[in-house]
């Protein structure tokens, strides 16, 4: 159980650090994002909302305070994270190194979630 704890919270604050950071870099780097998104297509207006999204999603997945914000969170950098990766390979930019990183992350934060707190009680277990 305990090498089951450490997968989680490695993998999950790898995923938190990395959707923090690409919120971070929206803020703080708009121009550079704004490149980005106008080369894939996607609309300059969503950066700012999608940056508090990810930092929402970020502490909602690293706190554990709610089971159904918690899934949202997941459910929503699945979703980024697939768009991203298939939007940076359809303008062959070479750029979608991250999404992919950020979809392992995913996957394993969540099966390790499942694993340790269970499907559908939200149980604290110190073992």
């Amino acid at each position: 159980m305990k090498k089951d704890k450490i997968i989680y919270w490695v993998s999950t604050g790898f995923l938190c650090l990395l959707f923090f950071m690409g919120a971070m870099m929206y803020i703080f780097n708009y121009p550079r994002a704004e490149l980005f998104f106008n080369n894939l297509g996607f609309p300059t207006w969503i950066i700012y909302p999608l940056a508090i999204l990810k930092i929402a999603g970020a502490i909602t997945v690293a706190t554990k305070w709610n089971l159904f914000l918690k899934e949202l969170a997941y459910a929503g950098f699945l979703f980024d994270a697939i768009l991203a990766l298939v939007a940076h390979v359809m303008v062959s930019d070479g750029e979608y190194m991250f999404s992919g990183i950020a979809l392992v992350f995913i996957t394993i934060s969540w099966i390790y979630d499942r694993k340790i707190y269970g499907n559908l009680k939200h149980v604290k277990n110190d073992n």
